[in-house]
């Protein structure tokens, strides 16, 4: 175990003593990057999900089954933990969780100090009962958008060496899945970031052509854009069939991107004392998504 300040540590920064988290929602996008920086230091890591058969997770987890919507089921999870790392959703569509007030109720039966929670986007019980409880050190993290969104766009680059979208002019602040993980895991595991609010973008506002543009760098092919009116765009997200709330969501967050989406904070740099990755790192290393070979059509 490593301890002080130790050049081999990540980001060069102080290491706490070895502590043993939970990560709820493990398997996700950005639950696997808590996972994976809580192992890169040096602590010990126990992951809830609902399948622990399924989870895939790398050698060294502790997995283990419960679900967020029956909290009870988190009992034994939560034995021995100095911290937690909540979302706020389960179930089908991100449904908000409602038994946020009973979840942190066990988890300061349990002993929990330190508890992160990813902001869903919305209102929820969960963050409401964290927020007002003055016995744990808590911090919320509130992402912009993923990184990751970009590879929705896979399969249509595959198939015609395309991206169809509406608003391509619309600025976004995107930031690295990694980054919201490493953010975490610094504020599950060091002092100094109770009661914070924590808005974690990118460093850079990128339109949709520029992200168009660094994929294509990244894959070493060409990608046209095609800009879809907001009509044609309802049309292709019904065919894709995404729900009428995920749909008017959607309009409004590319027709009107709040402010917040669209600016750059160095949040990622203050916490874990190394720079926001760039979109063009994470094309770099997502480059095989984009560039496999299309299935071949059916005789």
């Amino acid at each position: 175990m490593r301890t002080g300040f130790d050049l081999d540590a990540p980001y060069g920064r102080v290491m706490t003593q070895t502590q043993k988290i939970l990560v709820t929602g493990a398997t996700g996008t950005v639950g696997r990057q808590v996972v994976a920086e809580l192992l890169a230091r040096g602590h010990a890591v126990r992951a809830l999900t609902r399948d622990a058969t399924t989870a895939s997770l790398p050698v060294g987890v502790e997995v283990v089954q419960g679900d967020l919507t029956e909290p009870d089921s988190l009992i034994p999870a939560l034995e021995g933990v100095t911290g937690l790392h909540l979302i706020t959703f389960g179930g089908p569509y991100f449904a908000p969780l409602e038994s946020g007030p009973r979840i942190l109720e066990l988890a300061r039966a349990a002993g929990v100090r330190r508890i992160t929670v990813l902001h869903g986007g919305g209102p929820s019980l969960l963050e409401d009962a964290v927020r007002a409880d003055d016995g744990v050190d808590w911090a919320v993290l509130m992402p912009v958008e993923f990184m990751a969104n970009a590879l929705e766009w896979a399969d249509q680059i595959v198939a015609s060496g395309e991206v169809r979208e509406p608003f391509v002019s619309r600025l976004s602040a995107m930031v690295h899945e990694g980054d919201i993980g490493a953010v975490a895991a610094v504020a599950l595991t060091e002092e100094g970031h109770e009661g914070q609010e924590y808005v974690i973008t990118g460093p850079e506002l990128l339109t949709v052509g520029d992200k168009v543009a660094k994929l294509a760098a990244a894959c070493g092919r060409e990608i046209a854009l095609v800009e879809l009116t907001e009509e044609q765009a309802v049309a292709q997200w019904r065919a894709a069939g995404h729900p009428e709330e995920v749909i008017g969501f959607l309009i409004e967050a590319y027709g009107n991107t709040p402010e917040v989406g669209r600016t750059v904070v160095d949040t990622v740099e203050k916490v874990t004392g190394r720079r926001a990755r760039t979109f063009a790192q994470w094309a770099a290393e997502h480059a095989d998504a984009f560039t496999a070979t299309a299935p071949a059509a059916p005789a």
